[in-house]
């Protein structure tokens, strides 16, 4: 379950995919099948290979993408790894 969004920040990460930056959107999530993880980082980019290769300097596998027919395919960052991505993109304002 997604809570805790802001809609100008849900609008400005479709914005930024829509012109195909790579787009970064955290909020708080609950699922439990990953009960230690209470936040998501979606990584997401309207040019699949661009963000397929954004990825791999994480490790992240191309299959690992979440494709979406609305257009906003992304990755799905959780855990230990998000913590490690955010800090190497030096995104400290999505860390909470």
């Amino acid at each position: 379950m997604a809570f805790g969004i802001k809609r100008k920040d849900l609008v400005n990460w479709k914005k930024k995919i829509d012109e195909g930056e790579i787009a970064f959107l955290t909020h708080y999530w609950l699922d439990d099948r990953f009960p230690s993880s209470k936040t998501v980082t979606k990584v997401g980019c309207n040019d699949l290979e661009k963000l397929a290769k954004w990825g791999e300097q994480y490790g992240l596998q191309k299959e690992w993408i979440h494709i979406r027919n609305d257009g906003y395919s992304h990755f799905d960052l959780l855990g230990n790894r998000q913590k490690e991505i955010l800090e190497k993109e030096r995104l400290f304002d999505h860390m909470w």
